[in-house]
């Protein structure tokens, strides 16, 4: 499920702007080249900065994303043609053989419903060829990263040439079980039109995503740290028999 801030074509226009700083990406990119793949499938793939990241090292991609504001971001940036954009979401995709699946940043978590997450797991391994991986990364529910998000901790004000200044924060706005959920305000200064993004995220235990990767097939080869988050969250690398 997709927040606002990728929904809303304002807010859409303006997210990498406001996250300019992607360098947890790199890790990514790292993977891409450590296994080869030539094929890689990008879910979640938002404004299209990993997938173009992919392109522009001669990698033929597919990114797949259910906020259509943020795909047509993506479509809009140079070299965006090389990419094969799709509205939708891991269980509905066409037939691939991909060397490689990616769901980076909070794009797993964002996937609350259990029975969605199987069929986001069952679709990615579809969508791999025989010897293809999956790479995705969670947070650890132990680290409790929600206690961080809040006003204090989180606001600030961002010029953005053509838009002006727009003020931001976070406030959490409920924690239930492993359901956290939070709000992110947005006050453009050129306008004062406030808008608002409210995101639910999951925080699965690491076992459990383990087993849910071998119930859909998947064998677990590795348990990684994040570079960019170290001792915080984990990068699963699953291959497909």
């Amino acid at each position: 499920m997709a927040g606002e801030a990728f929904e809303h074509p304002r807010l859409a226009a303006i997210y990498d702007v406001l996250d300019p700083d992607r360098s947890d990406l790199d890790a990514y990119v790292g993977i891409a080249e450590e296994f080869g793949a030539r094929q890689v499938l990008d879910i979640g793939c938002g404004t299209g900065v990993f997938a173009l990241l992919l392109a522009d090292r001669g990698i033929e991609v597919v990114g797949v994303d259910p906020a259509l504001a943020s795909l047509d971001v993506a479509r809009g940036k140079p070299g965006s043609e090389r990419v094969r954009w799709i509205h939708g979401d891991a269980g509905t995709l066409p037939p691939l053989q991909a060397d490689l699946a990616t769901m980076t940043a909070n794009a797993a978590q964002q996937i609350v419903d259990p029975q969605a997450w199987l069929k986001t797991l069952r679709g990615t391994h579809e969508a791999l060829r025989p010897g293809g991986r999956f790479v995705l990364e969670s947070r650890d529910p132990a680290r409790r990263a929600w206690e961080e998000w809040n006003r204090e901790a989180s606001y600030g004000v961002t010029e953005i040439p053509g838009v002006g200044a727009v003020e931001g924060w976070d406030d959490l706005v409920a924690v239930d079980g492993p359901l956290v959920t939070f709000r992110h305000t947005f006050v453009f200064a050129a306008d004062g039109e406030v808008l608002t993004s409210e995101s639910t995220l999951r925080f699965r235990e690491r076992d459990e995503i383990e087993a849910d990767l071998a119930a859909q097939g998947y064998v677990v080869e590795d348990v990684r740290d994040a570079p960019d988050r170290p001792g915080r969250e984990f990068v699963f690398v699953a291959l497909r028999p």
